[in-house]
């Protein structure tokens, strides 16, 4: 009897070693697909996480990576560079404009053209990639046409194998921004595939043969694995270091940090506190098509601000500092419309800006009444202090005052008792004089 439970006990934990490993050794057989997700704008975090993507899947050996898209595109290096990534690749990619209500505008047109397979979701559009300037402004003419040419000759290159319409559709998406839906892009030869889904995309695009810088590659994707590469904590600070709002709170903590600062200055937390916010903010506003007038708007704000300490004038800096700062981020923010990028919320500048004129009103009237404040030290400064006698004041003697004991002189023509309560009044030499007081 003990036998066979010892012999169960043991099959047991062999099948739940023996079952993981199977799964595992199965799993590590099955074609690997490597899915990477890329929403809103181009920016370099975005390029620094496709880059890593493609890396990861040319390390785990998998047999494809798929690209999700959804942008409204981004300047013309970023763009030019995560082409060439796709283009080098030694792993085949898919670029899948996805989910529905996607879009491959601008640059992502271009970008979908780069897959070895370009495919679209339905309800999704491409196109719109007529150039623009970094700030969102129409070009001069002879830029436009030079830049309009560049990007023509591109498509006409990755689109080449696609036939004379799609080439013709890919060159009007640049010259007369045009845009087409998936039906429509598929219709002439655009796009390769529409489909549902990520389950459905794998499935239709099984067996088909793509072309590498090495040479022909036959997706084999029966029972293939989709493993799903994120966006790393740095890249999604980088991300999230593009949206106005979050720029804008963080120049707002930036100035009034530093403020506080210098209004009373010898600590380090809160400078430190301030230099980081600004440090992050810069990042940002060097990615951001920004309109950089705004500055100096916000220099006066701050300049303002500082002139209210050295000079207090009942708060009349700092109000026309509060407007300086609000119109300066409206002007840095909100003066240039670019696809893509949002604006920075009104009623947020507007909120804050009143928020950070009360913080630096605080800050002012507590650095205010310290400089007001006579400064006291040594005997002077346990002037009013309440203590009790020590030994007996006849009328010298000693008193414990602020954890120390002192000499000390009586006002009273009588003698006070050790234990006496006492507050200093005066002093006269190295002794301070003390009156009698009923209790603490």
């Amino acid at each position: 009897m003990k036998l066979i439970r010892l012999i169960t006990i043991t099959s047991w934990i062999l099948i739940a070693i023996i079952i993981p490993i199977q799964s595992v050794y199965a799993q590590s057989l099955s074609p690997i697909i490597i899915t990477i997700q890329v929403q809103g704008p181009l920016t370099p975090a975005l390029v620094g996480y496709i880059d890593r993507g493609l890396s990861t899947a040319e390390r785990v050996g998998a047999e494809l990576l798929i690209l999700q898209l959804d942008t409204p595109g981004g300047s013309i290096d970023l763009m030019n560079t995560i082409v060439q990534n796709i283009r080098s690749s030694e792993i085949p990619v898919v670029v899948y404009v996805a989910p529905r209500g996607a879009i491959a505008g601008s640059a992502g047109t271009l970008i979908t053209l780069a897959g070895h397979i370009a495919a679209m979701a339905p309800e999704t559009a491409i196109g719109a990639a007529s150039p623009v300037g970094g700030q969102g402004e129409d070009l001069g003419e002879t830029i436009e046409a030079k830049q309009k040419e560049i990007l023509k000759a591109s498509v006409r290159s990755l689109a080449a194998n696609r036939g004379a319409e799609a080439v013709a559709l890919a060159e009007d998406t640049i010259e007369n921004a045009k845009a087409a839906s998936a039906e429509e892009a598929l219709a002439v030869g655009l796009i390769d595939l529409i489909a549902t889904d990520l389950n459905d995309l794998v499935e239709k695009i099984n067996g088909s043969t793509v072309e590498l810088a090495s040479g022909a590659s036959v997706l084999n994707l029966d029972n293939s694995v989709l493993l799903p590469v994120e966006m790393s904590f740095i890249e999604n600070l980088l991300q999230l270091l593009t949206n106005p709002n979050i720029l804008f709170i963080l120049l707002t903590i930036g100035v009034q940090a530093i403020f506080i600062e210098l209004s009373n200055p010898g600590g380090w937390v809160a400078g430190f506190i301030g230099a980081v916010c600004l440090i992050l903010a810069v990042y940002g506003l060097g990615v951001l098509p920004v309109n950089w007038f705004g500055i100096l708007f916000l220099v006066t704000a701050f300049i303002l601000f500082i002139l209210e300490i050295k000079a207090p004038v009942h708060g009349a800096l700092t109000a026309a500092g509060t407007i300086s700062f609000i119109v300066g981020s409206l002007v840095l923010f909100n003066s240039i419309e670019t696809p893509g990028f949002p604006q920075v919320s009104v009623p947020l500048v507007v909120s804050t800006g009143i928020f950070l004129a009360g913080g630096i009103f605080v800050v002012l009237r507590f650095a205010i009444r310290a400089l007001k404040t006579p400064v006291r030290t040594g005997m002077e400064s346990l002037m009013g202090l309440t203590g009790f006698v020590i030994s007996p004041l006849e009328p010298n003697g000693t008193i414990q005052l602020a954890g120390e004991e002192w000499s000390a002189i009586t006002d009273d023509f009588g003698n006070l008792p050790a234990g006496t309560p006492i507050q200093v009044i005066d002093k006269r030499g190295i002794s301070l004089i003390v009156k009698r007081i009923e209790k603490f």
